[in-house]
């Protein structure tokens, strides 16, 4: 069981606040979340329950007002703005709605950039990457010149390549439909099973979460 490997993130007592017309605004509660190496874990709970809050919040976008957060044995509240710059190229895939591709480099470089500006460009994973992922057929192309289900493959493979120790990922489903939604979702938690990485997705999407191992749920900034 997934659940019985060491956390690869540990989240612990987090706080958030912003203020919003004067006022200061509790985002997130006294958040605890873990998720095992290889686990695939769902957070879910209305909108302004504070699920994108917590996500920058591990991706080092933002920083915390008060609790821990540690990714392997590395705490985010150790790390300047550099550090977390660097944690987030070496050991933290991410994918988006928005497919955050580079328009003006072909699916082969966009795939490869993260894994080479992490200095770990690993070309027999490039290549099971692309199989796996469909994408032999266009690497050539640039990313205006396919779908939408397509463009987050390549996100997906982008994040992955690197071999992080976490991938987050942020309604990455939520631009597409259905049926292209449940292949990519697919290929995403194979892919997390192949490199035995921890998966934390946020989605609206109860059939799409079930899906993970695990469900975790916030309401009111709270782990629910």
């Amino acid at each position: 069981m997934a659940s019985e490997n060491p956390p690869i993130l540990s989240v612990t007592r987090l706080t958030k606040s912003y203020r919003a017309a004067g006022e200061e605004v509790a985002v997130l509660r006294g958040v605890n979340l873990a998720v095992a190496r290889g686990e695939s874990v769902a957070l879910t709970g209305e909108s302004g329950s504070g699920k994108s809050t917590l996500l920058h919040l591990i991706a080092g976008l933002d920083a915390a007002d008060g609790g821990e957060i540690r990714l392997g044995e590395t705490r985010l509240s150790d790390l300047g703005d550099a550090g977390r710059a660097e944690l987030r190229r070496d050991r933290l895939g991410l994918v988006f709605q928005q497919f955050n591709l580079i328009p003006s480099l072909s699916v082969a470089d966009n795939l490869a950039f993260q894994s080479r500006i992490a200095g770990r460009h690993d070309a027999a994973w490039h290549d099971e990457l692309v199989e796996r992922l469909g994408l032999g057929a266009f690497l050539k192309r640039y990313p205006e010149q396919l779908s939408g289900g397509q463009q987050q493959r390549v996100a997906i493979g982008r994040a992955l390549a690197p071999k992080p120790l976490l991938l987050l990922a942020d309604e990455p489903t939520g631009n597409l439909d259905e049926d292209t939604a449940d292949d990519v979702l697919q290929l995403a938690r194979d892919l997390v099973a192949r490199t035995g990485c921890g998966f934390l997705m946020v989605t609206h999407s109860a059939r799409l979460a079930a899906t993970l191992d695990r469900q975790v749920t916030l309401h009111a900034g709270r782990v629910a």
